[in-house]
C-alpha cells in the first residue's frame, strides 16, 4: 500500500506543477509563450510614404476658392504692375468685355498661363486668331485672342506646358491695328466641356498675384 500511495502522490504533484507552469504563461513543452496581442502591436505595419502624404495633404487652394491659381502672365516681358482691369468695360451691342486686354508690341510672344492642352484653334470675326486651352482638371478654359499668328507647329489636342510660346500678339479680328494686344479670358467650364461655352471670371486679380512673363 505504501508504494502505491507514493506513486499516486507523485502523479498528483506532477499534474499540479504542470498546471502552475501553464498558469504563469509557460507551455508544458518548455517553449516560451508570446501573447498574440503583444506580437501584433510590436509588428504593426507602418504607413507607406504615399499613405502618410495622403493623410496629411493640405486642401487644394484652387479647389477651395473656385478659381485657378499660379497663372503665368501670358505676354512675355509684361509685369503685373502694367496690367489694367478691363473686365467690366463696355463693348458694342451692349456687351461687357469679360476679359483683360494686355497691351504689347505686335509679334511679342504669348505664353501658356498653365499646363494643359490646346482644345481648339479658331479664326473668328471678333477674336481673329484664337486659342482655347483646357487645363488638366477640365474645370477651366483659357482663351487667347487677336493673335498675329500661332506658334510654329501648334495643333489641336496638343499638350502644352506653363510658359510655352503658343502664339504672338497681334490685332486680328475686330482689334485696332494701331493698338495690338492680347485679349485674355478665363472661363469656368460646364459639365459638357464645350470650348465655346463657359462662365467668365475676371483674369485681372489672378494675373496680378501670379508671375510676370519671362
Amino acid at each position: 500500500m505504501r508504494l502505491a500511495q507514493l506513486i499516486v502522490l507523485g502523479l498528483v504533484m506532477g499534474v499540479t506543477a504542470g498546471w502552475w507552469l501553464q498558469r504563469d504563461g509557460e507551455p508544458s513543452d518548455g517553449t516560451t509563450a508570446h501573447p498574440p496581442a503583444v506580437v501584433a502591436a510590436d509588428h504593426a505595419p507602418a504607413l507607406s510614404a504615399e499613405q502618410a502624404a495622403t493623410t496629411i495633404a493640405e486642401p487644394d487652394p484652387a479647389a477651395a476658392s473656385g478659381t485657378p491659381s499660379g497663372l503665368l502672365l501670358p505676354v512675355q516681358g509684361i509685369a503685373p504692375s502694367q496690367l489694367q482691369d478691363t473686365f467690366t468695360d463696355a463693348r458694342s451691342e451692349g456687351r461687357v468685355h469679360d476679359a483683360i486686354d494686355i497691351m504689347a508690341a505686335a509679334g511679342t510672344p504669348v505664353l501658356a498661363v498653365a499646363d494643359g492642352h490646346v482644345e481648339k484653334l479658331f479664326d473668328s470675326k471678333r477674336g481673329g486668331l484664337t486659342i482655347y486651352q483646357f487645363e488638366p482638371s477640365g474645370r477651366w478654359c483659357y482663351y487667347y485672342a487677336h493673335l498675329q499668328r500661332y506658334a510654329d507647329g501648334l495643333a489641336e489636342k496638343q499638350a502644352i506646358k506653363r510658359g510655352d510660346v503658343i502664339g504672338y500678339v497681334g490685332s486680328t479680328g475686330n482689334a485696332n491695328p494701331e493698338a495690338p494686344h492680347l485679349h485674355f479670358e478665363v472661363h469656368v467650364l460646364g459639365p459638357e466641356k464645350q470650348w465655346w461655352k463657359g462662365e467668365s471670371i475676371n483674369p485681372y486679380p489672378l494675373l496680378k498675384k501670379g508671375d510676370g512673363g519671362d
